[in-house]
């Protein structure tokens, strides 16, 4: 009998690929029609590759070769602390500086804080999820066709044969909650940015990441189910969503509301110079259609 990788594992494969792709622009349209700006969903991507993929594991990278490295990975609990806490650090950093900086003037239009973390958690679905099973799909359906792949070979096509199809879906329900928390913590951070009175929203957000990264490590290096797993992330991005939606109806104003003064004062000018030059229309018809009709009596009586 030939060694094949199952159908239904292929079909999972492509269905979470498409997942890690499709949320990211659903949320992109859905926040564009709400009159967010193009502008944060790209910085969310770039922020997340630069600060997370970039200068997160640069740091972990350094510490990996200190001694007090075999002490932290020694111990599953402070190990899943220390993985929180770069996490935390270096991707709400990132949130905070991206904030401060390139969007200051995207500030007046609070939908920007959810484009914002559409992109930031979007690019990491696409980039951590996407990405491999599309490989992971390539390398199948080349292999069930006999052609040799630069992708792996027997022993690769062997663990997915092993693999329950289901478990190639996990990734795609776990990246929906990863989303969920994404854009609550810009929500958190983007009106910390915003109001200086609001910073300690900052340093919050990072414990929550920090907490939200280490309950997943703890229990998954505790051989913990993962649908319980997924179960406990889940409680974890819905109480998220709560906090972020008290958070925006306590600090949240209109853009009208936001707009400067400057920006007011012109409007306004701007108004009445349009209402002026409306009634100087006005009036000069009024004037010609006196002079006209004068004109026409002027001459009725000459004649």
């Amino acid at each position: 009998m030939e060694t094949i990788i199952p159908v239904l594992s292929i079909v999972a494969m492509v269905i979470s690929a498409l997942v890690g792709i499709a949320v990211p622009v659903v949320l992109y349209i859905i926040y564009r029609k709400k009159g967010a700006n193009h502008l944060p969903f790209w910085i969310g991507c770039i922020t997340f590759v630069l600060f997370a993929l970039v200068l997160e594991r640069l740091a972990l990278t350094f510490v990996m070769k200190l001694p007090l490295w075999s002490a932290i990975t020694s111990n599953l609990f402070l190990y899943g602390i220390v993985a929180g806490l770069f996490a935390g650090v270096f991707e709400e950093t990132g949130r905070y500086l991206a904030f401060k900086t390139v969007l200051r003037k995207k500030q007046g239009n609070d939908q920007n804080a959810l484009m914002y973390g559409a992109g930031h958690g979007g690019i990491e679905a696409v980039l951590l999820l996407s990405v491999s099973m599309v490989i992971n799909t390539i390398f199948a359906l080349q292999f069930n066709a006999g052609v040799d792949s630069v992708f792996g070979g027997i022993n690769e096509a062997q663990q997915l044969i092993n693999l329950p199809f289901w478990m190639l879906l996990v990734g795609a329900v776990e990246r929906l909650a990863a989303i969920t928390i994404h854009i609550s913590l810009s929500v958190l951070v983007w009106f910390a940015a915003k109001n200086g009175k609001r910073f300690w929203l900052f340093p919050l957000a990072i414990l929550l990441h920090l907490f939200v990264d280490a309950v997943a490590v703890i229990l998954s290096g505790a051989g913990v189910n993962v649908w319980i797993i997924e179960g406990a992330v889940y409680v974890i991005a819905i109480a998220l969503v709560f906090l972020a939606v008290a958070v925006w109806k306590k600090n949240h104003t209109s853009q009208a509301e936001e707009m400067p003064a400057e920006a007011a004062t012109a409007e306004t000018i701007a108004e009445l110079a349009e209402e002026a030059e409306d009634a100087a229309v006005e009036t000069a018809e009024v004037v010609a259609e006196t002079v006209e009709e004068t004109a026409e009596s002027v001459t009725d009586t000459l004649v």
